[in-house]
């Protein structure tokens, strides 16, 4: 028997029982006859969750994409995956990040589906659903939810996240007001959409744009903007086209649409998460990169968007300038412009007439706002696997700096201590935070833009070098050493720092160094003992066995190379 034309007529095309079933099922919903002949049929991933504030408004985006669907021809069916909110979600969403990617996979896989539009926002629902789809390579264009508008407090704009650590550090050096700190949480989030400054979200949404994974110049429209529901239904129209030319997912998602993607990411400032999960995307589509690509490719590029946290503006000033496709226009000599998109064009025909609007928001190649901005990779003896910093968002002064270390051996024990004016700490020391990492929190968490002491904080410090095995949020600032591999947990060097030891940070340089003997390290190895598991059931005993370190994704070992959409056997 020949291979039908379209993968869904394995389940709705013939006059079997098991056909019957299919159809008169999806009956039930009052689907005519005629949707199941030829058809294709195109999956609405939806990531919306009342507890995922940030794509709260999706049913009305999967709306407009499916009026497209409709009038392209196709028969859309919307289905939920696990939804992973960062503003409510215990101890992590990066805890479940591969749950929901297994979830995207398995539907997609199992169901009748041609192709599939990504609808995704807040910060892990864009690479789960994107790591899922990898995983399966059909057809896929993805639908970012767009960012809120700028929040507005006192007469001036805020941005959301970034200006929550300014309240914060205000808030605990007593120049805030509790009264004022109230006010702001409501000017910061004032309509639907995810974080307007150009932290983890917008980063995902740009990188997926930068992909080539979405229709040109969507990644800043705001997500109160009409022109997102446009943006929705002219993708419902184009993922039945990429069905009817078989432009799955391993067409677009290659190591020089990867590539560009890191280039953009300098451009824009992007989060330090952009690598973690950049890494994980490649492990499923199968295009090989390593952590010391993203140095090698964008670290030397210049930052050209002034947006929060390395900048003043927000998501919303970004699009009035002109958007995404300003910047890569801007860079198209460091890009691969011949690149395939899923508009059927390459990346250079994508941009054709772009215009800039203000230069204060997008800079020009020529007059960046930082040289050199990119996201740089140490390495040391405190890192044998690498961490990352974020030079962008860190004090100048602080980027080549031997500190004393004051160490925190666990999250609750920097809580614990941090507010005590005893604390034996100057603003020259280096803050050390260990059991944050993929298996130690666990789940990689947001924590390692540690808050300052408030002694120090009174004094008008406002950064200082911190280092830890986890993450910090997108929308943070500071000199913070991200990522340390292998982490403190599995017995990385990281787990053998004392109080009292020398660190030495050298970005330029390339290098993180515990000076400290290696005779003193190793007698200090054989004397360490790991520490309890958090638990032996479930999800999180899976996760803890199985995920790899930051180096690698923090993907599961048994998830990395794609699988495909073949499913062996019938249900029935």
């Amino acid at each position: 028997m020949p291979t039908p034309k379209l993968r869904s007529e394995h389940w709705f095309s013939g006059d079997d029982a098991g056909k019957f079933i299919h159809r008169s099922w999806m009956k039930n919903q009052g689907i005519p006859g005629h949707h199941f002949e030829g058809k294709p049929v195109i999956g609405i991933c939806n990531t919306w969750s009342e507890l995922t504030p940030c794509n709260a408004h999706f049913r009305e985006l999967a709306e407009s994409v499916r009026h497209g669907v409709l009038e392209a021809g196709g028969f859309p069916v919307e289905f939920p995956v696990c939804s992973l909110g960062e503003a409510l979600l215990r101890p992590t969403a990066m805890l479940f990040r591969n749950l929901a990617a297994m979830d995207v996979e398995e539907m997609i896989r199992g169901n009748p589906l041609d192709g599939v539009v990504l609808l995704a926002g807040c910060d892990k629902t864009t690479p789960s659903t994107l790591m899922g789809a990898a995983s399966v390579d059909l057809p896929t264009i993805v639908v970012s939810g767009g960012p809120m508008l700028n929040g507005k407090y006192q007469g001036r704009d805020i941005g959301s996240g970034t200006d929550l650590w300014k309240f914060r550090e205000d808030r605990r050096a007593g120049i805030l007001s509790r009264e004022d700190f109230f006010v702001a949480e409501a000017c910061m989030s004032r309509s639907r959409g995810h974080c307007n400054t150009m932290g983890t979200a917008s980063t995902m949404a740009c990188m997926v744009e930068a992909l080539g994974l979405t229709v040109a110049g969507g990644a800043a429209i705001p997500a109160a903007d009409s022109r997102r529901k446009v943006l929705a239904h002219m993708s419902g129209m184009r993922i039945v086209d990429m069905v009817n030319e078989d432009m799955r997912l391993s067409k677009v998602l290659t190591r020089q649409a990867i590539e560009n993607a890191i280039s953009v990411n300098a451009a824009i400032g992007g989060s330090t998460n952009f690598v973690v999960h950049m890494l994980a995307i490649a492990g499923r589509i199968g295009v090989e990169l390593e952590l010391d690509d993203f140095d090698r490719i964008g670290s030397t590029l210049p930052l050209l968007v002034n947006l929060m946290p390395a900048g003043k503006y927000l998501m919303e000033d970004f699009y009035y300038a002109g958007g995404l496709p300003v910047v890569i226009d801007e860079l198209k000599a460091h890009l691969h412009m011949d690149a395939l998109t899923v508009t059927g064009r390459t990346v250079a025909e994508n941009i054709e007439g772009t215009e800039c609007y203000n230069r204060d928001v997008i800079r020009s190649i020529d007059k960046p706002l930082i040289e050199n901005a990119g996201l740089t990779v140490l390495r040391g003896n405190l890192c044998e696997q690498g961490a990352i910093i974020k030079p962008s968002a860190a004090t100048p002064e602080l980027m080549q700096h031997r500190g004393r270390a004051v160490v925190f051996e666990t999250i609750e024990a920097y809580r614990d201590t941090i507010d005590n004016d005893d604390l034996d700490i100057d603003e020259s020391c280096v803050m050390v935070l260990k059991g944050v990492g993929p298996k130690g929190y666990p789940g990689m968490a947001e924590v390692g833009n540690m808050g300052l002491p408030p002694k120090l904080l009174k004094k008008g410090v406002r950064d200082m070098v911190r280092i830890s095995d986890g993450r910090m949020s997108g929308t943070a600032f500071g000199t913070v050493v991200l990522h340390v591999a292998p982490e403190s947990t599995i017995g990385g060097t990281l787990a053998l720092v004392e109080n009292g030891d020398f660190i030495e940070l050298d970005v330029a340089g390339r290098r993180l160094h515990l000076d400290v003997p290696d005779d003193e390290l190793q007698r200090r190895r054989e004397n360490w003992t790991p520490p309890e598991p958090h638990t032996e059931r479930g999800y999180v005993s899976l996760y803890v066995d199985h995920v790899m370190q930051a180096d690698k994704g923090a993907d599961f070992d048994f998830l990395v190379g794609k699988s495909s959409a073949d499913v062996k056997r019938e249900s029935h």
